[in-house]
């Protein structure tokens, strides 16, 4: 994955739009804490709105004026006078004779060189300043600059006669010129260096301090703010990386002092060959991988944090120190992918994992509680803890004596027990139950755990009744696909309500989501009682009592459950509610309380008399009346 991030990101260093954002980062950074030289290396003279407001002529001013100004800072002291000004055109023959007559071998003129786009090729031309100031002794120092994309001026000019590099030679120091490529370093806004308006220069002695041009390298440029925004454009003035934080753009002629000091120290940046590049987004990507081997968790934010801050600090220490830029932008890219793409991974693959679990769990639960314990697993409490259950154990009759019958077709008996507990199970998981476990044919659940179910004994009660016409679904199935041979299934439900303690229940090595408690005891009870009292369903005291609004019950018995002292009174369901008033269940509801005083009472021709009168009327659920009674 990290070699694949690598390989993508490699080619970017050479798409020219974000080499403008690796510019930007240099701009960004290289503004911190910038070193600066011992002192400034040029003073500025500059040709200002104060100025024209003194000088009172219209641009361009007469040579004759420039030849005062030289005058003027020679009588101050300046050892060097470099005007930012191209002479490629003819004044006035006394204007330029004044102003050839005051050049001398201390005087540098700009050039600049032309670039000229042809069908056959590119052409630069040369344009110097005319022949009487070269003449003169004037040396020439190109001011070409090269601006990026984003028309910032970032790169040092590579041409050994820059202007710069002239005024520094004529100052008497060797310079090198700057390799190709290499990045100004800026010291500051706009007027960050000692600046003097034009007028001013031309008398010193009363607007300056005295010495302040003394054994100094002056520069002579335009310096107009007539628009001071970064968005609008004025003479001669560039964004540079303090447009940025200022909004302001700097003049020409500044830049060129900054050229001149970053020249003179060896203040330009050297950026870092593409090679190394590649060598450190690879290390990165890897560098990422290796951090987040272990998948995506609460250290990975932190390891992500430490990788982006050391390839951006970095970056910013071996700008500050070395004086070389290694653009952190890809570096920190192939780590954020890298660990993105880990997080992705990890967040995929725990999506899968969530659906796979929740189709697990729907197993045993049914799909709505699976969708709201995926919504807040926090309502899933593991452990132990008390609550009031409604527990349901379901058995096949006669399970034993089938399993007789086809103990030489085992495959057959599973695939009957399997079509059978698959509808019981759907049962149960349709009313919102969880299927505890299956016991061989038996099956047990409970409701109002894991999550709460306020009317759990009357769902119990539905999931019973749908018990029992799936068996009778299934039946007919078997029927019709096998005839009168067909084995017929019969179930017994029982129900009952309590508190339990519901949660983990097994050992280190291997545990269930199970329930225990004696409410569970008697549940498990009343199941094996139905087949005793004839019933489908046997209900516990609590139960019945819930469900008194929904079903129409009876009273079976009163039965001792073992480990208990207490007789425990059971019920079956006779119809539903809506029934109570049929004459036939209210015959039944009115005559069956008869009918156990007389059993318990020992009356036996008033019982039996009562059987007599209960058996043969027809009501809604004959097999079950006639079983009780």
């Amino acid at each position: 994955m990290a070699g694949l991030i690598a390989a993508l990101l490699i080619p970017l260093q050479f798409f020219p739009p974000f080499r403008l954002i690796e510019a930007r980062l240099y701009d960004i950074l290289s503004v911190i804490a910038p070193p600066l030289p011992p002192e400034p290396g040029a003073v500025v003279v500059a040709i200002d709105e104060p100025s024209f407001s003194e000088v009172g002529q219209r641009w361009p001013w007469s040579r004759e004026l420039h030849a005062k100004l030289v005058e003027s800072l020679r009588a101050a002291g300046a050892k060097v006078i470099a005007f930012d000004i191209i002479f490629s055109e003819p004044s006035t023959e006394e204007a330029d004779g004044a102003f050839a007559r005051v050049i001398g071998p201390d005087v540098v003129l700009a050039a600049d060189d032309v670039t000229t786009f042809l069908g056959q090729g590119v052409q630069t031309t040369r344009v110097n300043p005319i022949d009487p100031f070269l003449d003169a002794g004037a040396a020439t120092g190109a001011v070409a600059v090269h601006l990026d994309g984003d028309a910032y001026l970032r790169r040092m000019p590579s041409m050994a006669d820059s202007f710069a590099a002239e005024a520094l030679r004529l100052k008497g120091e060797q310079v090198t010129p700057a390799p190709e490529g290499a990045l100004i370093q800026y010291f500051g806004g706009p007027r960050s260096y000692p600046t003097a308006s034009y007028y001013q220069a031309l008398d010193p002695e009363n607007f300056l301090p005295p010495g302040y041009f003394k054994d100094k390298v002056v520069l002579v440029g335009l310096d107009l703010k007539a628009a001071t925004s970064a968005d609008v454009g004025a003479p001669d003035t560039f964004p540079t990386p303090y447009t940025l934080t200022e909004g302001t753009l700097t003049a020409g002629v500044e830049i060129q002092a900054t050229i001149l000091d970053n020249l003179r120290h060896g203040l330009y940046v050297i950026p870092v060959p593409r090679l190394v590049m590649v060598l450190l987004v690879i290390a990165a990507a890897f560098w990422a991988a290796a951090l987040s081997r272990q998948g995506i968790y609460w250290r990975t934010g932190f390891w992500a944090f430490f990788v982006v801050a050391f390839f951006i600090v970095g970056a910013w220490a071996v700008l500050r120190f070395g004086r070389v830029w290694t653009p952190p932008a890809l570096p920190v890219a192939a780590a954020l992918g890298v660990f993105g793409a880990r997080f992705g991974l990890d967040y995929a693959r725990e999506r899968h994992l969530r659906r796979t679990v929740s189709e697990a769990f729907s197993r045993y639960l049914s799909p709505d509680l699976v969708a709201q314990l995926a919504r807040d697993p926090g309502a899933l409490k593991l452990g132990g803890e008390r609550r009031n259950l409604s527990i349901l154990f379901c058995d096949v009759r006669g399970f034993t004596t089938l399993s007789e019958k086809l103990k030489d077709e085992p495959e057959r008996l599973t695939t009957l027990i399997n079509r059978l507990l698959d509808p019981l199970s759907g049962a149960v998981l349709a009313e919102g139950g969880t299927i505890d476990k299956y016991i061989g044919d038996c099956v047990m659940a409970f409701w109002n755990a894991p999550l709460p179910s306020p009317d759990h004994p009357l769902r119990a009660a539905q999931a019973a009744m749908r018990m029992l016409e799936a068996v009778d679904t299934l039946n007919a199935e078997l029927r019709r696909e096998q005839g009168e041979a067909a084995p017929v299934f019969a179930i017994g439900v029982g129900i009952n309500t309590g508190d339990c303690v519901v949660g983990n229940v097994g050992s280190r090595w291997r545990y269930d989501y199970s329930v225990l408690g004696d409410t569970v005891n008697l549940a498990s009870r009343l199941e094996s009682l139905s087949k005793e009292y004839g019933v489908s369903i046997v209900l516990g005291p609590a139960t019945a009592k819930a469900l008194q609004d929904h079903f129409v019950m009876i009273e079976l018995d009163q039965i001792a459950v073992k480990g208990r002292a207490e007789e425990s009174a059971i019920f079956t369901i006779l119809a539903p509610a809506a029934q109570r008033q049929d004459a036939a269940v209210a015959e039944l509801m009115e005559l069956h309380p008869q009918l156990l005083d007389s059993i318990r009472g020992n009356r036996r021709v008033d019982a039996l008399d009562l059987i007599r009168r209960c058996g043969p009327s027809p009501h809604p659920c004959p097999s079950i009346t006639r079983s009780s009674c």
